[in-house]
């Protein structure tokens, strides 16, 4: 896997813990946080790849309201739901607003790095994307950068 970043999301410390400690000792950059509120919070300083989201998280926002603001604070980022069977419905739902995938609870740690290692590469080819089609305006528009440097006051 290439190097990447990642946010899991769960209300259960003890999960949340158990699940960052095992991917960061496969060398997965991972960060966890305790609440949807945390995990916006996190995603407004720091850029992420992939996030691990649970749907179902008491208190301000649940993990589909969480979504909804990840998607517009880092439009990229692949999110992949972590759902119990009670909650299938809302998973189909997330997948709706954006989300990459989601898995049914207790998750398999292989499965989980699979599905990751499909999530970043779904967001690196994006990536690759957009960097193409701005080399090709700046190709065609040479002229544009200085026009933007001086919007942007450079």
């Amino acid at each position: 896997m290439d190097y990447f970043r990642v946010l899991v999301v769960d209300d259960e410390e003890v999960f949340l813990k158990t699940l960052v400690n095992r991917l960061n000792k496969r060398n997965v950059d991972t960060t966890g946080a305790l609440s949807g509120e945390e995990a916006l919070e996190l995603m407004r300083q720091k850029l992420f790849d992939v996030v691990i989201l649970d749907v179902k998280m008491p208190g301000g926002i649940d993990g589909i309201e969480a979504l909804r603001e990840m998607k517009k604070i880092q439009p990229l980022a692949e999110v992949i739901l972590l759902t119990g069977h009670a909650s299938v419905e809302t998973s189909i739902e997330g997948m709706k607003l954006g989300a990459f995938d989601y898995l049914l609870k207790p998750i398999k740690l292989e499965d989980l790095l699979v599905k990751m290692a499909q999530a970043f590469e779904r967001k690196d080819t994006h990536d690759q994307k957009i960097r193409s089609a701005r080399i090709k305006e700046l190709i065609r528009f040479p002229g544009r950068v200085f026009e933007q440097e001086k919007e942007e006051g450079r």
